[in-house]
């Protein structure tokens, strides 16, 4: 997906003028401009960076049940289901779920040191009953701040590092069924590519179509 996006800019590019929003970060690209081809070509490299880093993270993780892998929009996403990290209810990491962060602490620190990491939070629909938190939102955030504290401990920049909680409002299945819950339960480690920032164009001032005041005659 990131590679397929990275061509299409480069096709939009060659045709001529193009603004594009990707990862949130606005970019404008000029034909003939040397800087945007520099750009394309930094963000291609940007992507093949994560395909090793996810790569080197499924032979860590291979055989790891409840944690998958994604290449998104946004980055490398590694998603944990909630069962795997903690006990229901709860937002301490269960003593089982420490040598899959240790693993993924591990890659960060050796491969992605100087990229930023965000860690969010996700639960079902089902109303907080028993446990003692306000709402969906209060869990999702406090598992996802467990997570961040963990990758820090285990070496992870908290320069780096920022935790959300987004509660049951993004789910990634249906929660009318169990199944569909147990996906939506989950805490996302999400590797974000490093995307310099590009200087905006400056349009020219447009016209007013009035006449421009002259100096007083003396």
């Amino acid at each position: 997906m990131l590679r397929k996006k990275a061509l299409t800019l480069g096709m939009f590019f060659l045709a001529g003028f193009v603004l594009v929003n990707i990862f949130g970060c606005t970019i404008v690209f000029q034909k003939g401009r040397k800087s945007d081809i520099d750009r394309i070509q930094t963000l291609e490299q940007e992507i093949d960076r994560l395909a090793m880093i996810k790569a080197e993270l499924e032979e860590k993780l291979k055989g790891m049940e409840g944690v998958s892998l994604d290449m998104e929009d946004r980055g490398l996403v590694i998603t944990f289901l909630d069962e795997i990290l903690f006990d229901s209810g709860k937002a301490k990491i269960r003593v089982e779920a420490f040598s899959a962060l240790d693993k993924l602490a591990s890659v960060i620190t050796d491969k992605a040191s100087d990229l930023n990491v965000g860690v969010d939070g996700h639960t079902d629909n089902e109303p907080i009953k028993h446990s003692g938190w306000k709402s969906n939102w209060e869990l999702s955030t406090a598992r996802a701040t467990s997570v961040l504290h963990y990758l820090v401990e285990k070496g992870v920049s908290p320069s780096k590092l920022a935790a959300t909680g987004y509660g049951e409002f993004r789910p990634v299945e249906s929660n009318d069924a169990a199944a569909g819950r147990r996906m939506n339960r989950r805490v996302e480690v999400v590797i974000l590519p490093e995307l310099k920032k590009v200087a905006p164009v400056k349009a020219d001032k447009p016209s007013s179509g009035m006449l421009e005041p002259k100096e007083n005659l003396k």
